[in-house]
């Protein structure tokens, strides 16, 4: 992968570059979209992409101090979601000249959501297992197939379409990786509702659903490789956590780009003014802290014992990614760590609080006499260890890539697709 090359800008320049760009051009009145479009404008949307693709080439360090800076001055951050996220830099990585241009500047402005179409029913984490099919029709692919657990789909205007396009082809050569339009005939989205009551993943079927043969990001057949890709970004993403900068929706079905940022920045106190948790990183070890301190726990040594053990954790996972972010201490499997840390390190939040507030956990929303968000945040601390490939996953890749160990018994690789048994 070529994102994340440093530049040579110090982080102190960095840090003095955005503070100056943004006491030239915040403004509270901006609408989201005047704002998102300044911001793309000069390169700070995503400014790990290199300069080709709408970025400044910075490294992931850098990029995260200007992230921080924007937190720290209170204003809305660049357009996130998994167009930023994933399929950005996949394209930057993988797609032609025109792709990249077609493509990425209306991630970077906001005005273009993306979703992952990789998991299946029968494919989730054997992703190499998936059967939706791609079946050419002359400068067209009709699609087929379902697929599952796709986050935020039903926002999505285009997604990142794995598919079988060559299925006498062993499993891992007979993929094809597209970006496919979201709203059109073929394509329904069915939005899933999580036990915590909110709604984030979607299942879509595709029914022959078109998409371009000029909207396939990497040769045909090569779609693994590119999906690896994607997968890589996802795990390094989801490991690293969140700035605590303020965001709004991106895409034209949340359609944001005419309310003033000056309004999100409000409407974002009172949810944090409400109880809002921020995500499971320092600010809310300290929250958690404080709720024990103020419940006369912290004299119970078993708890004082998994307060330092999380603490630890969330430090040596900051280590963990700062040596992610230099090339000469790389193992390869840091993103794959990094992601086993964030499903342990909810497990041990949510382990924690529950000690803390015992019978009041189970409690939400108003009911709760401690804080109403824990109810939920202990509801969705199952989920990390699942989505974005689960932790025995991250194991296997680990062993077998990183130390060297033999691979799962299973069919010779060499297998054709089509010969291989299947899931039913």
């Amino acid at each position: 992968m070529t994102q994340g090359s440093s530049a040579s800008t110090s982080d102190v320049d960095v840090e003095t570059e955005v503070a100056d760009w943004i006491d030239d051009h915040w403004d509270p009145s901006l609408t989201l979209g005047e704002w998102w479009q300044a911001m793309a404008d000069a390169g700070l949307s995503h400014p790990i992409l290199g300069e080709h693709a709408g970025g400044r080439g910075w490294s992931q360090s850098m990029a995260g101090r200007a992230m921080k800076l924007m937190a720290d001055r209170n204003v809305v951050g660049p357009p996130p979601g998994l167009g930023t996220m994933l399929a950005a830099p996949t394209i930057a990585d993988h797609g032609t000249p025109e792709q990249i241009e077609r493509f990425i500047p209306p991630i970077l402005n906001g005005r273009h959501a993306w979703c992952q179409l990789f998991s299946e029913p029968v494919a989730g984490s054997d992703l190499a297992g998936l059967q939706t099919r791609a079946e050419a029709d002359g400068d067209e692919w009709r699609v087929s197939g379902q697929k599952v657990w796709t986050s935020q789909g039903h926002y999505a205007d285009y997604g990142l379409l794995v598919a079988r396009t060559d299925p006498e082809l062993p499993k891992h050569k007979g993929m094809s990786y597209f970006a496919i339009t979201m709203d059109q005939t073929g394509v329904e989205i069915r939005p899933l509702k999580e036990m915590t009551g909110r709604t984030f993943f979607s299942e879509v079927f595709l029914d022959g659903a078109v998409v371009s043969s000029a909207d396939m990001i990497g040769a045909r057949g090569d779609g693994w490789r590119v999906a690896n890709t994607t997968l890589t970004y996802e795990r390094t993403s989801i490991g690293a956590g969140s700035s605590g900068v303020t965001i709004a929706a991106p895409g034209s079905r949340a359609d944001n780009f005419e309310r003033s940022v000056g309004s999100i920045i409000e409407a974002a106190a009172q949810r944090r003014a409400g109880g809002h948790a921020p995500g499971p990183g320092m600010k809310l070890y300290h929250r958690w802290v404080d709720l024990a301190r103020k419940l006369g726990r912290t004299d119970d040594p078993v708890l004082r014992q998994e307060i330092m053990e999380l603490y630890t954790l969330l430090w040596v996972n900051r280590m963990n990614l700062q040596r992610a972010r230099a090339r000469s201490q790389r193992t390869g499997g840091e993103p794959n760590i990094a992601k086993l840390f964030d499903a342990e390190i909810h497990r041990r939040f949510r382990d924690v609080i529950l000690r803390i507030v015992q019978a009041d956990g189970m409690l939400s929303g108003e009911s709760s006499t401690t804080d109403p968000v824990i109810a939920s945040f202990v509801l969705h601390a199952q989920g990390p260890a699942i989505y974005g490939g689960t932790d025995q996953i991250q194991r296997n890749i680990l062993g077998e890539r990183v130390l060297g160990l033999p691979r799962e018994p299973g069919p010779d690789r060499n297998t054709p697709f089509s010969q291989l048994p299947k899931n039913v």
